[in-house]
């Protein structure tokens, strides 16, 4: 890429990935949330792998780190789901954590929990698709 594109995408990456946490974090007070923000996330880490190449984040052929992280979300979302079961009134997902004070951060029991890992499994996936179609485009014959 010209020194243009990279320039930009080192002004801005920056500041798309902050609003995607920002999105994720405040999902259960504003519109958005985990699966919104988690797409803004992974469109700053493709915007960068996409002006600087693969090279630049040092990936292989292997996806392993997206891959656990993404693994890992998941299972800590099961587990917080199950875990209201256990604590709450025998309901999948129940909201056994405080309530907190309405429109604060820190608010909405286990909802932002949600959230965050959701966020972070949604990045990680469509970082993994995209690193796929990369690997694909690169391995086919031309």
């Amino acid at each position: 890429m010209t020194l243009i594109v990279k320039k930009t995408t080192q002004l801005i990456a920056g500041m798309i990935f902050m609003y995607g946490i920002y999105v994720i974090v405040h999902g259960h007070l504003t519109p958005g949330g985990g699966f919104a923000g988690g797409v803004i996330v992974a469109g700053s880490l493709i915007l960068i792998t996409l002006a600087f190449g693969v090279d630049f984040l040092k990936l292989v052929k292997e996806e392993a780190g997206t891959t656990i992280i993404e693994s890992m979300a998941t299972l800590i979302v099961i587990l917080i789901a199950t875990a209201g079961f256990l604590f709450g009134t025998h309901v999948f997902f129940n909201n056994f954590l405080p309530k907190g004070v309405v429109g604060e951060l820190v608010s909405a029991g286990t909802l932002p929990l949600y959230n965050i890992f959701v966020g972070t499994e949604v990045a990680a996936s469509i970082f993994i698709i995209f690193l796929s179609l990369i690997i694909f485009k690169e391995e086919s014959p031309q």
